[in-house]
């Protein structure tokens, strides 16, 4: 983490105001807040601010407002939750600029916790306005950036301030750019990726990066079949984009010429109905009828990834490997997921996965918190993958 500016880079912050960008983009239901996740994610870094005296000025969006006041996108409504989060009483201004921004910040006490109005009720936040940046940096003294969910888009409050104010990575955007640095940046070897979900169309930077980084690519969920039918094997009704079969065997090509091994099914859980405990069975992958769709690699399959999973040093993990939201065809996604989270209890793998299906699917398993490092980042995990450079994290590196 040399290379990045962190909490650790940070002295005598007493007074200081301190803008601190975090993702409070949290869902709710019935007016509250039903999971709050991301709350609990960014409060280690407001909470060590807060002790070391500083003013903690907190910058969020929340939904897409479009640059307009939206009431039911006011930060206002998970005040409560980030109270009972934090156990401390944090302040709200009604704007994240202006006189009321400059009051609020202004009767501030020394270890003090403001969060500030929705940054996104501004149409110069999302055009990274030089303006408004200026006006957001007019409240602060130092900025840190905890959202590493949003750094992959360069506005204001994610960017921006890192040109006007000394910039730092808070904890949870520092144990973010730790894990993806060891997951793909410089991982200790074998290093296998396991990518699943429904659509190649989706993923193919991800899979061309991937192939040139790891030894072995693991291939599932509804994106296997396209991989499988490029090879003249008949899918039956699984969901399948042939029109990406030449894009299939270009990934495949590159993988052979980067010694890279790809792991496709090769026995699949199929059914003639998309539904919970649908009427199911087990086949070879050439095998699938014309009028059935596979939803979950068969144990076969799951035997050959688990062969690779138990040699692996580094497992990276993005998307599950079939339909897990309905039983039985979670069988595959669950397995994997269990003999992952065992090796990595050993000491044996260090194993990163993101996205939002894959956090799904590691807590339908039950090991979400036996994993090395579990993103909450979605769109910025996936660039992160891809070999994207993020305007976020960028602003944040040393020198």
């Amino acid at each position: 983490m040399a290379a990045f500016k962190t909490l650790d880079d940070l002295s005598d912050i007493a007074g200081k105001r301190v803008l601190v960008r975090v993702d409070l983009n949290v869902p709710m239901a019935d007016g509250k807040v039903s999971d709050k996740t991301r709350i609990e994610r960014v409060a280690p870094t407001i909470l060590e601010l807060s002790k070391k005296g500083a003013k903690v000025i907190l910058l969020a969006h929340f939904g897409r407002p479009k640059g307009e006041p939206v009431a039911d996108m006011s930060l206002s409504l998970i005040v409560t939750a980030v109270n009972e989060v934090l156990g401390e009483k944090i302040l709200f201004a009604s704007d994240c600029i202006g006189t009321d921004a400059a009051d609020a910040v202004s009767s501030m006490q020394n270890g003090d916790i403001l969060l500030l109005e929705n940054t996104r009720f501004h149409k110069g936040e999302e055009k990274n306005d030089a303006l408004f940046t200026e006006e957001l940096a007019k409240n602060g003294d130092i900025f840190v950036n905890d959202a590493f969910s949003a750094a992959h888009r360069a506005h204001s409050s994610t960017e921006g301030l890192a040109h006007h104010l000394p910039a730092y990575a808070g904890r949870t955007m520092q144990a973010e750019l730790e894990a993806l640095q060891a997951g793909l940046g410089n991982p200790v070897r074998p290093t296998v990726a396991i990518v699943g979900g429904a659509k190649v169309s989706t993923k193919i930077d991800l899979l061309q990066n991937l192939v040139k980084k790891v030894d072995c690519l693991v291939i599932g969920g509804g994106m296997a079949n396209t991989f499988i039918a490029a090879k003249g094997i008949d899918v039956g009704k699984s969901l399948c984009e042939h029109d990406l079969g030449e894009t299939a065997k270009a990934i495949m090509a590159e993988a052979e010429a980067a010694n890279c091994a790809i792991v496709l099914p090769v026995d699949a859980v199929i059914a003639r109905e998309f539904k919970a405990n649908a009427e199911n069975e087990t086949v070879a992958i050439d095998a699938i009828p014309a009028d059935a769709m596979a939803l979950d690699v068969g144990p076969k399959t799951v035997e050959a990834i688990s062969e690779w999973i138990g040699k692996a040093k580094t497992l990276v993990w993005n998307g599950p490997l079939g339909a897990f939201e309905i039983a039985p065809f979670d069988t595959a996604t669950v397995a994997a997921a269990k003999f992952a989270a065992e090796r990595t209890r050993a000491g044996a793998l260090t194993s990163v996965a993101g996205g939002g299906d894959t956090v799904a699917a590691l807590n339908h398993a039950g090991v979400a918190d036996d994993f090395t490092y579990v993103s909450t980042a979605g769109g910025a995990f996936l660039e992160w993958m891809e070999g994207k450079v993020l305007p976020g994290v960028e602003v944040l590196k040393k020198g």
